[in-house]
């Protein structure tokens, strides 16, 4: 850790030197109390991270290069601050976000590694914004579902009354085939006062997954979504549906339905949530069902104190589960249940 601080020291006073140029130094500390229970499983408590917002690591630059033109960069990386390691094999590295960017009238280039378009626009209509217990589960119970893109070219036009779309090019980078890994999606958005739609598609090859003791190969996984949102100013209510559908090298294709519903409410210093969650997997005909309850408490514009409380009830072979950065819970048995509350603080810089 100690090497990336240098870094960001150098960084930071080459900005200082540059009048046109600025290098911005970013983080998020997020740590709490985690307890769950799933039925047929033990219990498991102890510290956690990221429950509220995800804990990481960041430098972000620009530099005006005039005419209406900027290049830019963005580093980012996750850690557990609870235990201090890095989230690959205990390494500090910057697989969140690694981009560099030109930005004009015409829109944003991006290259590098970043979340998808797909995956971004969509999963914003998420009350509890992806992390900790009470989130959307879907892109972490679905089979090869895809958050982030390596090697990936995007591109993000200019809003055009309030109307903005977007595109991703995953390169697969596998000699004598464009197409082996390679990952494509689009995303379109609308944002107008308190109304914010989405829509997204996207589809990647040659993914592979473990179930049970298989691991299943893919010739191809695509999905669908759309979100909507709307702020009333006494409450902020939000929503999702997506399908994916994974294609075998053989066998039929298998489709994981998702759908969520939430809303946001204002309340003293803070926000109380509450969310609910469908689940569908046809590979196993099972079904889940997930409501999430919370409140987060600003001590300051920085600062604020959390607390959620999650249910997720499984049906006929289904072993969903929630989840919790920095602590392994236990998956409930087949058909069975799980409860999981955290409280916790969060510090942002």
């Amino acid at each position: 850790m100690k090497k990336y601080l240098g870094l960001v020291a150098m960084l930071a006073a080459c900005g200082a030197a540059t009048a046109q140029s600025s290098v911005t130094l970013f983080g998020i500390v997020d740590a709490g109390l985690t307890y769950a229970k799933a039925s047929g499983g033990d219990s498991v408590y102890g510290m956690s991270n990221s429950g509220n917002l995800t804990s990481r690591l960041g430098l972000r630059g620009m530099e005006d290069l005039g005419g209406g033109l900027k290049a830019g960069f963005w580093l980012e990386g996750g850690f557990n601050n609870d235990s201090g390691a890095g989230l690959t094999a205990g390494a500090f590295d910057f697989k969140r976000r690694s981009t560099i960017s030109l930005t004009g009238d015409f829109g944003e280039v991006r290259l590098g590694r970043a979340f998808t378009r797909a995956y971004e626009n969509l999963s914003r209509h998420d009350v509890f914004g992806q992390v900790g217990i009470g989130q959307n589960q879907t892109w972490y119970n679905a089979p090869a579902a895809v958050v982030r893109g390596s090697n990936m070219l995007t591109y993000l036009s200019p809003s055009l009354s309030g109307f903005r779309a977007s595109a991703d090019l995953g390169f697969g980078e596998t000699a004598g085939s464009a197409s082996n890994n390679r990952y494509l999606g689009a995303a379109a958005t609308y944002d107008n006062g308190p109304l914010s739609l989405s829509l997204a598609a996207e589809q990647w090859n040659d993914a592979a997954y473990t179930a049970g003791t298989q691991t299943i190969v893919l010739d191809n996984t695509s999905a669908y979504g759309l979100g909507a949102g709307y702020n009333f100013g006494a409450i902020r209510l939000a929503g999702l549906v997506r399908q994916q559908r994974n294609k075998p090298i053989t066998g039929e294709s298998v489709k994981f339905n998702t759908a969520h519903v939430g809303a946001v409410v204002p309340l003293g210093a803070g926000e109380a949530r509450v969310g609910y969650n469908y689940y569908d997997n046809a590979s196993t005909q099972g079904k889940a069902h997930q409501l999430s309850l919370g409140y987060v408490h600003n001590l300051s514009k920085r600062t604020a104190l959390y607390g959620t409380y999650a249910f997720m009830k499984n049906k006929n072979q289904e072993r969903f589960m929630l989840t919790a950065a920095g602590l392994n819970l236990t998956a409930p048995a087949p058909g069975k249940s799980q409860n999981a509350i955290t409280v916790g603080i969060r510090h942002s810089f």
